[in-house]
C-alpha cells in the first residue's frame, strides 16, 4: 500500500470532517506537525477537538487554527505561551480540558494499545478527580482515566522509509509517538523520506504499522523561547 504523498492536503485527503478529534504531536514548539496544521487550516475543518501538549503560540502551530476559531476545544496539560487562547476560554469561546502531563501522554499511549482506561494517583484530591471513578489499591487512591482514540493524528518526525517507519530527532521526539498510536489514521510529516533498509531498524521510535500516510517538506521551525548567553568581551 501506498503511503507517500506530495503534499499535506493530499496526504489528508478524504480524513477530516467537522466535529473530529485530532492528537497532534509536539511539545511547544519542538516537533509539531506545522505542514498538516496549515492544511487543515486551508481546508477549513471546523468544531474541531484537539488532544496536544500545548496550543502552540499566537500566529504559530496550533495557534493559527485557534485564531481562525476551527478549535471548539483543547485537551491539553500547558498553555501559558498563547495569549488568545487564554482570551478564548476566558470569554467562554473555547472548551478547555486540562490534564497533567503524564496523564494525557498515557491516555494516547493507552488508546494506541488498546487499553480503555487505567488507573492512577496523579490528581487525587485536586479538580482533576472530579467526576471521575476512585478507586483503593494497596491502601492508596486512584482515579480512572480513560484512554484517547483520536479520528486523527497528526505527527512530525525526522526519517521515514516507505513503510513510515519513523526516526524522530532529539527532544522532537516528545508527545508524537503516542499521539501516532492513537489515531485511527495517522498521518506523519518528515524532513526526509529515506529508501527501504536505510534506517537501523534497533534505531526506529516508531514502527511503521502505526503510520498511514507520509508526506515530506521544508519546516520553520520556531524557536519558543530563544535564551542565549551574552557574548564574552
Amino acid at each position: 500500500m501506498k503511503k507517500t504523498y506530495k503534499t499535506a492536503a493530499a496526504a489528508l485527503d478524504g480524513l477530516l470532517f467537522d466535529g473530529m478529534l485530532i492528537a497532534a504531536g509536539g511539545f511547544g514548539l519542538s516537533g509539531i506537525p506545522e505542514l498538516s496544521i496549515a492544511a487543515i487550516r486551508d481546508a477549513g475543518t471546523k468544531n474541531l477537538t484537539v488532544v496536544s501538549n500545548n496550543a502552540g503560540v499566537d500566529g504559530f502551530g496550533l495557534g493559527i487554527l485557534l485564531g481562525t476559531r476551527q478549535i471548539k476545544k483543547m485537551i491539553s496539560s500547558y498553555v501559558g505561551e498563547n495569549a488568545e487562547f487564554m482570551r478564548q476560554y476566558l470569554a467562554g469561546e473555547l472548551e478547555l480540558e486540562f490534564n497533567p502531563q503524564g496523564t494525557l501522554a498515557e491516555r494516547m499511549r493507552a488508546g494506541g494499545a488498546g487499553i480503555p482506561g487505567f488507573y492512577t494517583r496523579t490528581g487525587v484530591g485536586t479538580l482533576i478527580a472530579e467526576g471521575k471513578e476512585h478507586k483503593e489499591f494497596d491502601g492508596q487512591t486512584y482515579i480512572l482515566e480513560r484512554g484517547i482514540v483520536a479520528d486523527l493524528a497528526i505527527v512530525k518526525a525526522w526519517k521515514a522509509d516507505p513503510s513510515g517507519n519513523l526516526v524522530f530527532r532529539k527532544t522532537a521526539r516528545n508527545f508524537n509517538p503516542p499521539a501516532a498510536m492513537c489515531g485511527k489514521v495517522c498521518v506523519a510529516e518528515v524532513e526526509e523520506i529515506v529508501p527501504l533498509g536505510a534506517l537501523d531498524p534497533d534505531a526506529i521510535h516508531l514502527p511503521g504499522i502505526y503510520v498511514h500516510r507520509i508526506v515530506a517538506g521544508k519546516h520553520e521551525k520556531r524557536i519558543e523561547q530563544r535564551t542565549t548567553r551574552k557574548r564574552a568581551v
